[in-house]
């Protein structure tokens, strides 16, 4: 049977030609399903997470989660990928006058549950990579690229005010944090908080650019 043939005649649309095609997908509820991943998958772990669990907390059908998502993994890195870039928005970003204070000002207070959560998550993605090693270069994109095209547009910003030398590897510079932070909660299961954001800051990604730490924050 084919793709084609899963979906209801009744429900499938035809093109100028007559041929019939499958039915568009309403992506609309996806935010909502992938926030019902995100709690069932910090709830439950990896293993014990199924797309039932996922749809009933969702009100959604199962057929609907398999349609967008075709395997329990492509779920979770999705879900990941919606809760670092809701907490990453290219609109968002601060302009206090220099790139110290602008990555200081990305670092945002999460309530106790918002930080427990995530690290129940992460834990849980920790189990999904040590059973499926091929998904690592997906969940480290999902991870760490929306916090880095953050650093990405600060580091490019101050060089144009001169802050900042053009020769810097920008890319480079820019994965750096996120993808400590990332060995943090993924390998070393510790909690990221606003101390040790800053000490990367002021230790590792300032000295990187040629510039000096700053006063405490």
């Amino acid at each position: 049977m084919t793709q084609l043939d899963t979906v209801p005649l009744s429900e499938q649309t035809e093109d100028d030609g007559g041929h019939r095609l499958g039915r568009k997908r309403d992506h609309t509820r996806d935010p909502e399903i992938l926030d019902a991943a995100l709690d069932v998958l910090a709830e439950t772990g990896y293993d014990a997470m199924s797309m039932d669990l996922v749809a009933a907390r969702a009100k959604a059908g199962k057929a609907t989660l398999y349609r967008r998502w075709p395997s329990k993994a492509d779920l979770v890195i999705d879900a990941v990928t919606c809760m670092k870039q809701a907490q990453s928005r290219i609109e968002d970003l601060p302009d206090t006058g220099t790139l110290r204070g602008d990555l200081v000002a990305l670092i945002r207070p999460h309530s106790m549950e918002e930080a427990e959560r995530k690290m129940r998550v992460m834990g849980a993605v920790v189990s999904m990579l040590s059973r499926d090693p091929g998904l690592a270069d997906a969940v480290n994109e999902a991870i760490t690229e929306p916090r880095a095209r953050l650093n990405r547009a600060l580091i490019e910003r101050a060089i144009a005010r001169g802050e900042v030398s053009p020769r810097v590897d920008v890319d480079t510079v820019a994965h750096i944090s996120p993808s400590m932070v990332a060995y943090r909660t993924l390998v070393q299961r510790k909690p990221v908080d606003r101390e040790y954001l800053i000490s990367l800051i002021d230790g590792v990604v300032l000295p990187a650019l040629g510039l000096p730490a700053g006063a405490p924050a």
